[in-house]
């Protein structure tokens, strides 16, 4: 059973970092994509960065300059580093990531439990 765990979520002003981790477990043959996206209360989800196994970065417009996406292929695990946070960034983080979970297996698209991330102003 392939799962993502995230962590690192929580309360900080404006201005506030925070960094947040996921890593994939369970069993499974290889990680393709790994982002972050997000969900603001009302709002639909929305793609705030991924990572290709290559090491490609994207961003949103709005998070450039002050999120940074990292990986790490060896232990599996996608982190984001968040600065110069601001009250339009509260909502809650999901990980995502493209993995095959088997030998001739198609990629399928898995998802983290959410973290919830708070900016007050």
């Amino acid at each position: 059973q392939v799962q993502l765990v995230e962590s690192g979520g929580g309360l900080v002003q404006t201005g506030g970092s925070l960094r947040l981790s996921c890593a994939a477990s369970g069993r499974f043959l290889s990680i393709d994509s790994m982002g972050w996206y997000r969900q603001a209360p009302g709002k639909q989800r929305e793609l705030v960065a991924f990572v290709s196994s290559s090491g490609i970065r994207n961003y949103a417009d709005f998070v450039l300059g002050r999120f940074t996406i990292s990986r790490d292929n060896d232990k599996n695990t996608v982190d984001l580093q968040m600065n110069s946070l601001k009250p339009e960034d509260t909502a809650v983080y999901y990980c995502n990531a493209r993995i095959q979970p088997g030998l001739r297996s198609l990629y399928y698209v898995y998802w983290g439990q959410g973290t919830q991330v708070t900016v007050s102003s």
